[in-house]
């Protein structure tokens, strides 16, 4: 983990209740109180009373509305006369496009190239001709640095995604309706976590109400910077995070998030490269009242949760807007507990369904790939169907990777499960073939060339 110069972080005040009831009654004009929606599916599985706090719903699909118009909100008129910028991985560029138009700023926004296209096109609809869209770099973190060096060099006030209390403070407000339309603190709130100023805001208000809450911060697996920072006592810079979780695939969180959250001690779950000693199993979390847990989702876990969020309750959830649902996943409730999960953001491309699909299917154990040399004989693939392939499996890809020699031919073979019980009678029926059969493992190599 490399410890990169440190992004400028402007003064603000402080992070507390009455600044987020200030952002409250600031912001109230331009965002939406979206509804806290009661969900018998997931109330079923969990054996609690589930609560989605729709933030897909606001006018640009994401809470982050909320943080960028009270930052900009609080700037005085020669910051916003020196025009704004932002880097985001789309859904603060959006907000921070949205503010723009709404007071006549100017601004600059740094966005990875890797932001999905609907999201860019949001953007650019949002800000119209006030704003600027920079594509650089393939992560967030890339995006910051390009962005502080244009702040460096332009004077430009400098509107941060997350580690500035009154970006917190709005995206705090997400709390304070929860808790007016539920009439009461909830007993239990997940929130996901990219750079931690959410959790951060909506902590920070709930706890001040009643300390018995349990928080619960969702980080994807493939971008687990919160946990790194609690781990290591103090924010780090990871080498490499998964970019599939764009809203919240950050290298390094916020100071402000680890400088609220950690003297709550939270507890750190279910990460491969985290100590064991600092890790606990799902079956044993306790989710007693006041105590704060940081988890972790697989990514091809998510991809199955917003499939089901998809099918079954009609919502349209991004990968980050979906985690902290995910999040739910191996939690043990005590029955009647009041449970409020966070649905954060609906900007999904319709295009990388066919991602979401095939990454939800290699997870739940029903896709799998095969080099298998084949006979250059007459009857080759014939045999493989009859021999191999079971009755209710399927073929998704067959495509020749290179002939061998005269005898034998590779070819890539993808086959899709009605089970994933079937993966082992398949494994013995390649065994038992006379076809030499290598699984592509999903984490080597040569399955991250193929995906």
């Amino acid at each position: 983990m490399s410890s990169p110069p440190r992004l400028v972080t402007p003064s603000a005040p402080t992070l507390d209740v009455e600044s987020i009831r200030a952002a409250a009654d600031r912001a109230k004009a331009v965002v939406d109180r979206t509804p806290l929606q009661a969900n018998a599916r997931l109330s079923a599985a969990t054996g609690a009373q589930v609560y989605l706090k729709r933030e897909d719903l606001q006018s640009v699909r994401s809470y982050k509305i909320r943080g960028a118009y009270n930052t900009m909100g609080l700037l005085t008129a020669e910051e916003l006369a020196a025009g704004v910028v932002a880097a985001s991985a789309g859904n603060h560029a959006q907000g921070v496009a949205y503010a723009c138009k709404a007071m006549g700023v100017r601004g600059r926004i740094y966005v990875p190239t890797t932001t999905p296209k609907q999201k860019r096109d949001r953007i650019v609809w949002h800000g119209g001709d006030f704003i600027e869209l920079i594509p650089v770099g393939d992560t967030y973190d890339a995006a910051a640095a390009a962005a502080q060096a244009d702040v460096m060099t332009s004077g430009a006030t400098w509107i941060h995604a997350f580690d500035d209390v009154r970006t917190a403070a709005g995206q705090g407000t997400i709390a304070l309706e929860i808790v007016e339309q539920l009439g009461r603190v909830p007993d239990v709130v997940l929130a996901p976590v990219g750079g931690g100023g959410c959790l951060a805001g909506m902590a920070t208000y709930l706890r001040a109400l009643d300390p018995d809450v349990v928080l619960v911060g969702v980080e994807p697996t493939g971008a687990a910077s919160l946990a790194a920072a609690l781990v290591h006592g103090g924010p780090v810079t990871l080498d490499v995070i998964d970019p599939f979780v764009d809203g919240a695939a950050v290298k390094r969180v916020g100071d402000l998030a680890h400088r609220v959250l950690s003297p709550l001690s939270p507890t750190v779950a279910d990460h491969p490269d985290l100590p064991a000693a600092l890790t606990i199993s799902p079956s044993r979390r306790n989710l007693s009242p006041g105590s704060a847990h940081i988890v972790h989702v697989d990514e091809g876990a998510l991809c199955s949760v917003m499939l089901e969020l998809y099918q079954d309750d009609g919502i349209i959830a991004e990968p980050a807007g979906a985690l902290a649902v995910a999040g739910l996943d191996g939690l043990r409730f005590a029955p009647g507990t009041t449970v409020v999960s966070l649905l954060s953001g609906g900007n999904n491309d319709v295009s990388r369904y066919g991602e979401i699909i095939e990454r939800s299917l290699v997870h739940r154990g029903l896709k799998h790939y095969f080099l298998v040399d084949f006979p250059q004989e007459p009857g080759a693939l014939r045999g493989f169907l009859d021999e191999v392939l079971g009755p209710d499996d399927d073929i998704t890809l067959f495509e020749y990777v290179k002939r061998n020699n005269r005898e034998t031919g590779a070819a890539l073979v993808g086959v899709q499960l009605s089970s994933a019980d079937g993966l082992s009678p398949l494994l013995d029926r390649m065994t038992e073939s006379r076809l030499t059969a290598e699984r592509l493992v999903p984490g080597s190599p040569a399955y991250r060339y193929l995906t």
